[in-house]
């Protein structure tokens, strides 16, 4: 048994009691609506009758009220100590009331006993008495039970453990606390700070925080990624106090973790995608068997409201990334309009509803493998509307005519697109034999266009320059210039509701060196 921490407690009249004293000790957690604990407290009165002289004795009641009323119930002169406060427990790591601990004068332990079992507590208290040279007792013990289980400690109920956790002095919490007066509102004062989005938060108190670092096994001080721009380091701890304030449960912060890592490399490049004046943001999606025990939405209305991991996953990356990193609107963030997605834009793919093989397997992962993949997109989901295809080449034509206006229609190898096929699309597409490799060659067959018509003109001045154009021969004007540099830039993904021939697309951001490539990373745990 390890060496239990020294304490310093006060009785009903205010008395202080330090553990360890210059005796040997008798050390018992009870609480007063705990029935062993009510069986065992006239053996407790026993007891301290008989050794009170040679012994130190701990009785240590989890409630002030609860001391009172063992007191009068049982007539106790034993010293009902006060931790109500309940650090003591905690700190001694106590499971089960009754539960006992006999100990010699330097504070070591001897015996440590969850519950009652009259065999294991006469041992104790004869034990006590030959070590501190007292009479051995006189208790008439086949009055007590032969055994009787214990209740729960109050320190060990979840809801408290966590406050117990934050306020203990091992505690892993490191970040800056921030008091609020007596009579703040602390969601107004939140929204003061300048911590939200723009919507309510929840406050990050230290048990919320403890309960949401429960959710991983990553050392809370373990930084796990440098944020753009102010260059902030993101610690677990960090992520999961953004994390409780976007309203997740500690189950969703591993893919949380994970998205962080991923926007904070070169290749996102999240500086970018925030300050760009285009309102870039990253959209998540998630693969693999995390999906389902997170209860993530890959079906109907996946890409809106309505399902809380969605949601607080992906605002809980953007919070992050406003509040360690410092990308805020009106500083570095400058989107000249903004854009939804700001708030959140995370979903799952319907891997099991998908003909075609998932994204983080085409990205090199093992099916098993659970995964985030990030892309920086501009706008979206933009619907495109075809209920009457019946072809493959059809279909996959209507989603190249709906995605060739991205950005501008003139617009050419900018960037890429995430394109969200839906069930009954899906169908159809794959029952003429379509897969994703040729769903991609269509929609840059359909959408390529003569460069003669992507020639600036009084439409628009957008396009090839005119002055260009004019030193080009007919042979160049007439080639095709597709939508894509290539078709590995049109990302496919299944998702939606069984009914609905609709389908949508991301419109994505610059890409390459100037811009963002997607990154994938795996979850872990």
């Amino acid at each position: 048994m390890t060496q239990p921490p020294a304490f310093l407690l006060e009785d009903g009249q205010g008395e202080p009691h330090a553990f360890p004293g210059s005796k040997p000790a008798f050390v018992c957690f009870v609480k007063e609506d705990c029935p062993t604990c009510n069986d065992v407290m006239p053996l407790i009165e026993a007891a301290w009758g008989g050794l009170r002289e040679s012994v130190d004795f701990f009785v240590c009641g989890q409630t002030e009220t609860g001391n009172r009323a063992l007191a009068e119930k049982h007539g106790l002169t034993v010293p009902l100590l006060d931790d109500s406060s309940l650090k003591v427990s905690f700190a001694w790591d106590i499971e089960i009331v009754p539960t006992l601990v006999v100990a010699d004068p330097n504070g070591s332990p001897r015996h440590r006993f969850m519950g009652f079992e009259r065999e294991e507590w006469r041992q104790a208290l004869d034990d006590l008495a030959e070590t501190s040279g007292a009479p051995q007792l006189e208790i008439d013990w086949p009055a007590f039970p032969a055994l009787r289980p214990g209740c729960g400690s109050r320190s060990a109920d979840p809801t408290i453990a966590a406050r117990l956790q934050a306020e203990a002095e091992n505690s892993p919490l490191r970040a800056r606390r921030i008091d609020i007066a007596a009579h703040d509102d602390e969601f107004e004062f939140m929204f003061d700070q300048g911590f939200s989005d723009g919507m309510p938060l929840i406050p990050p108190t230290p048990e919320r925080v403890m309960r949401m670092l429960g959710g991983t096994t990553r050392d809370p001080h373990e930084v796990i990624a440098t944020v753009p721009p102010n260059m902030g380091e993101a610690t677990v701890e960090k992520v999961a106090i953004n994390s409780v304030m976007a309203g997740c449960k500690p189950e969703y912060l591993p893919v949380v973790l994970t998205a962080l890592e991923a926007v904070c490399t070169d290749e996102f490049n999240i500086h970018g995608v925030m300050a760009t004046t285009m309102g870039a943001s990253p959209v998540m999606v998630v693969n693999g068997p995390i999906r389902h025990r997170l209860g993530m939405n890959m079906k109907l209305g996946a890409l809106g409201q309505g399902n809380r991991a969605n949601a607080t996953i992906g605002r809980a990356l953007r919070l992050a990334i406003r509040n360690i990193g410092g990308a805020r609107p009106g500083g570095t963030e400058r989107s000249t309009l903004g854009n939804p997605m700001k708030f959140s834009m995370c979903f799952a793919e319907w891997e099991e509803r998908s003909p075609w093989t998932p994204l983080h397997v085409e990205r090199g992962f093992e099916p098993e493998d659970s995964v985030v993949t990030v892309y920086a997109m501009t706008s979206g989901p933009v619907l495109t509307v075809d209920q009457d295809s019946r072809t493959g080449p059809q279909l996959a034509g209507s989603l190249g005519l709906g995605i060739e206006g991205m950005l501008h229609p003139r617009a050419r190898l900018w960037g890429e697109t995430l394109l969200v096929i839906a069930p009954e699309h899906v169908d159809k597409l794959a029952g003429d034999g379509y897969g994703k490799a040729e769903i991609r060659a269509r929609i840059q067959e359909v959408a390529a266009r003569p460069m003669r018509e992507l020639v600036e003109d009084d439409r628009s001045a957008m396009g090839i320059k005119r002055a260009a154009a004019e030193q080009m021969e007919d042979e160049a004007l007439d080639r095709k210039l597709p939508k894509f540099r290539s078709d590995a830039d049109i990302h496919i993904v299944v998702a939606g509701s069984e009914a609905g021939s609709f389908s949508a697309a991301f419109h994505g951001w610059l890409m390459g060196e100037t811009g963002s490539i997607p990154v994938s990373r795996k979850v872990l745990s």
